[in-house]
C-alpha cells in the first residue's frame, strides 16, 4: 500500500508496450519516478507468461533484473511505505493467484478492511500487508462472473474509496489503467504506448500526452481505448504538448541532484522573465492581465500550498501586501477547514506546485471551486491536475526537480509571486529588471568558491548540533522558516524557525550558550529590530550566524550576500540551501532522497 492514515508519501507507477526491451524502457521511466519514493521497486514483463522481479531500497540497473527474460509489455513501480514494512512481500507489482495478471496502485483503498473482510470470508488469501492486495483479490472475484478482465477491473475499481489510480499487466501484454484522484498519463509514438504517473518519466519518447481524468480508465491490446468507468462508454482520445523543457535528468558532473538545481536558481528565474517577455512579443498578455484583474477586484485572495510549496504561498502573500496592495492570507493544504464556509464566488485562491498533484491542495481547490472560488496555479509538471483545473493556469518551466528537497522550484515560485505583485503594483518592467539583477547576483554568489567554502566551514560545525535555531522578520520570516525545513529534511537535526520579533516572547528561554542561531538581515526597514534581536540572543550565550550584506556586531560567523533590495529575501535563500547541503553532505545522508519523505504527495 501507497499510504494509510498519513498524506507523506507518493508512489510511482510505469507502463510500456512497444518494440523496445521493456524492462530497459520501465527502469528508465522509474529511475525518472523515484522522487516519489524509493524504498522499493519491482517491474514485471509479459513474454508467454508473467516475470516479476521486486527489489527493496533505491532503483538499481538492470544486472538486478537477471530473473527478466526480453519482453515487448510491462509494468513497474516505486513505492514509499507508509504501511506494510519495507519488504519484497509488500513490494508492487503484486500477482493474481493464478499468476495470470499483475497490479501496481498509487493511492489508498480507504474501505480496504472491509473489503479484505468479505473477500477473507469468500477464501481468498492474502500474502502481503497492503492494501494493493485486496484490489487484486477484488478482480479475481469480479472475474468469476465476468469473463473479461477489464470489465472485472472496471468493477472492482467502482468499489474502492478513496484516491486511487492502478495499472494492470496480463500475460499475453495486455495494460489496463483507471484514474481516481492520483495522477495517470498516457503517451503515444509509432506503435508505441508509455503510461505513467507523469510526464516527465516518458518526456524523451513522446511530444504529447493523454491526461486521464479522474473516472476514466484506458485500455491497451495494441491500440489506445479511454473508457468512462462507471458508463463504460469509450471516449474520445485528446493528446496535448508535453512543452516539457530540458527534459534531461542528468546530474551533469555535480555530485548531486540538490548541489545541481540550486545551481539552476539563476535560470528559473529568467525563465520568469523570458515567458513575460514572449507573451508580450506574441501578443498573448491575456493571462497575466486578466489574472491582476482579477486579483485587484477579488473580495479575498488566499495563497495555499503544503509543506515547502505552503512557505511559498506565504511568500507570495507577502508581495501581494506589500507591493500590489491586496490583501492576501496563505492557508496550509491540510489546515483549512475553518475556511470553507468563509469561500465565495468573489474570491481568488492561488495554488504554488511543483507537481500540480498534491492531494490535500486539490481537495480544498475542489470545493473552492464548487463554491465559484477563482483558481490560479504555478506548476512545475506540465499536464498536471492542479493546472488543468485552474482558471489561471502558469507554468513554471523550471525544468525537472530530481532531489526531493525542492530548492529551484522554491525560488521559482517565491520570484514569480514577487513579479505578479509588481504587475498588480503597476511596475512590471522595474520587477523583471530586478529579477534579471536578482540572477546575475545569485549567479555570481554561487560561481565564487569562497562563498561555498565559507558554508562548507559552517556546515561542519552545525552538522554537530542538536538543536538550531532561525531568526528573520519581514521579507525573510518565510526564508528562514524554509531554511528551517531544508535543514530538518537534509540533516535529520532539530531547527526552528521564529519571527525575531517572537523570540522573547517564549523562545529565548532555549536561549543558552553554544546554542546555534541563524539570523538573516536584510537593508531594509527591519534591520534594526533583527540587529537587537542578535544582541537578545548573544547575550545568553548563542552562536550567532547571520546572513546579511555586512556584518554587525554580535555575528560569530557571518555570510555574506548581496543587497538586492526588494528581492532580497529571494537572495537570502540560496546560501540556506548551500548549508542544508553541505550539512546533508557532511552527515553522510542520502542527500536526493532523504529518510522517510517523498517529493510529493498525491492521496491524503
Amino acid at each position: 500500500m501507497c499510504g494509510i492514515l498519513e498524506p507523506k508519501f507518493m508512489c510511482g507507477i510505469f507502463g510500456y508496450s512497444g518494440s523496445k526491451n521493456a524492462s530497459e524502457v520501465i527502469l528508465e521511466g522509474l529511475k525518472r519516478l523515484e522522487y516519489r519514493g524509493y524504498d522499493s521497486w519491482g517491474i514485471a514483463v509479459a513474454a508467454n507468461q508473467i516475470n516479476l522481479e521486486k527489489k527493496i531500497g533505491a532503483i538499481g540497473d538492470l544486472n538486478q533484473l537477471n530473473g527478466l527474460p526480453a519482453a515487448k509489455a510491462g509494468i513497474g513501480h516505486t513505492r514509499w511505505a507508509t504501511h506494510g514494512a519495507v519488504s519484497e512481500v509488500n513490494a508492487h507489482p503484486h500477482f493474481s493467484s493464478d499468476e495470470s495478471f499483475v497490479l501496481a496502485q498509487n493511492g489508498i483503498v480507504e474501505n480496504y478492511q472491509k473489503l479484505k473482510s468479505e473477500l477473507d470470508k469468500k477464501g481468498y488469501k492474502f500474502l502481503s500487508e497492503t492494501d494493493t492486495e485486496v484490489i487484486v483479490r477484488l478482480i479475481e472475484s469480479k472475474s468469476q462472473r465476468v469473463r473479461d478482465l477489464k470489465e472485472a477491473v472496471r468493477e472492482a475499481f467502482l468499489e474502492l474509496e478513496g484516491r486511487n489510480t492502478i495499472i494492470v499487466l496480463t500475460k499475453d501484454g495486455q495494460i489496463i489503467a483507471a484514474r481516481n484522484g492520483s495522477p495517470l498519463v498516457a503517451g503515444l509514438n509509432d506503435g508505441e504506448v508509455f503510461l505513467s504517473s507523469d510526464t516527465l518519466s516518458f518526456a524523451p519518447h513522446v511530444s504529447e500526452a493523454l491526461v486521464v481524468e479522474n473516472g476514466q480508465m484506458v485500455y491497451w491490446n495494441g491500440k489506445l481505448t479511454l473508457l468512462d468507468i462507471k458508463s463504460d462508454k469509450v471516449l474520445p482520445l485528446y493528446f496535448q504538448k508535453i512543452n516539457f523543457q530540458n527534459s534531461k535528468v542528468d546530474k551533469e558532473g555535480y555530485d548531486h541532484f540538490m548541489i545541481k538545481e540550486i545551481a539552476e536558481s539563476p535560470y528559473v528565474i529568467n525563465q520568469i522573465i523570458s515567458e513575460a517577455c514572449r507573451s508580450a512579443v506574441n501578443g498573448d498578455l491575456s493571462l497575466y492581465e486578466d489574472f491582476v484583474e482579477e486579483l485587484k477586484k477579488a473580495k479575498d485572495v488566499y495563497t495555499i500550498g503544503s509543506g515547502t510549496a505552503g512557505i511559498a504561498a506565504s511568500q507570495i502573500a507577502f508581495y501581494l501586501r506589500v507591493f500590489a496592495k491586496i490583501k492576501a492570507e496563505s492557508v496550509i493544504g491540510a489546515d483549512i477547514y475553518e475556511y470553507f464556509d468563509l469561500l465565495g464566488k468573489d474570491d481568488l485562491m492561488i495554488a504554488p506546485s511543483q507537481s500540480g498533484e498534491t492531494a490535500d491542495v486539490l481537495e480544498v481547490l475542489e470545493i473552492a471551486k464548487k463554491k465559484g472560488v477563482k483558481i490560479a496555479s504555478y506548476v512545475n509538471m506540465p499536464g498536471s491536475t492542479m493546472a488543468r483545473m485552474s482558471d489561471f493556469a502558469f507554468a513554471a518551466h523550471a525544468g525537472p526537480e530530481i532531489c526531493v528537497m525542492s530548492t529551484k522550484v522554491f525560488t521559482s515560485q517565491i520570484a514569480w509571486g514577487y513579479y505578479i505583485s509588481k504587475i498588480a503594483q503597476g511596475k512590471a518592467e522595474e520587477g523583471k529588471e530586478n529579477l534579471r539583477k536578482l540572477a546575475d547576483e545569485i549567479e555570481d554568489y554561487l560561481n565564487t568558491g569562497s562563498n561555498h567554502e565559507a558554508i562548507k566551514k559552517l556546515a561542519k560545525e552545525l552538522a554537530r548540533s542538536k538543536d538550531i535555531f532561525l531568526l528573520g522578520k519581514y521579507q525573510n520570516f518565510n526564508i528562514t522558516k524554509e531554511g528551517m525545513v531544508k535543514i530538518i529534511e537534509g540533516s535529520y537535526i532539530h531547527a526552528h524557525g521564529i519571527p525575531a520579533g517572537d523570540l522573547k516572547h517564549y523562545a529565548i528561554t532555549l536561549m543558552e550558550k553554544g546554542v546555534p542561531v541563524i539570523v538573516v538581515v536584510s537593508e531594509d526597514k527591519t534591520k534594526d529590530d533583527v540587529l537587537n534581536v542578535v544582541n537578545q540572543v548573544k547575550a545568553r550565550g548563542a552562536t550567532v550566524v547571520g546572513i546579511s550584506p555586512a556584518p554587525y556586531s554580535g555575528f560569530d560567523y557571518h555570510i555574506s550576500v548581496s543587497d538586492t533590495g526588494e528581492t532580497s529575501a529571494i537572495m537570502n535563500i540560496i546560501p540556506l540551501q548551500l548549508l542544508a547541503y553541505y550539512m546533508a553532505v557532511e552527515l553522510g545522508h542520502n542527500v536526493d532522497k532523504p529518510r522517510n519523505i517523498a517529493k510529493s504527495v498525491t492521496v491524503k
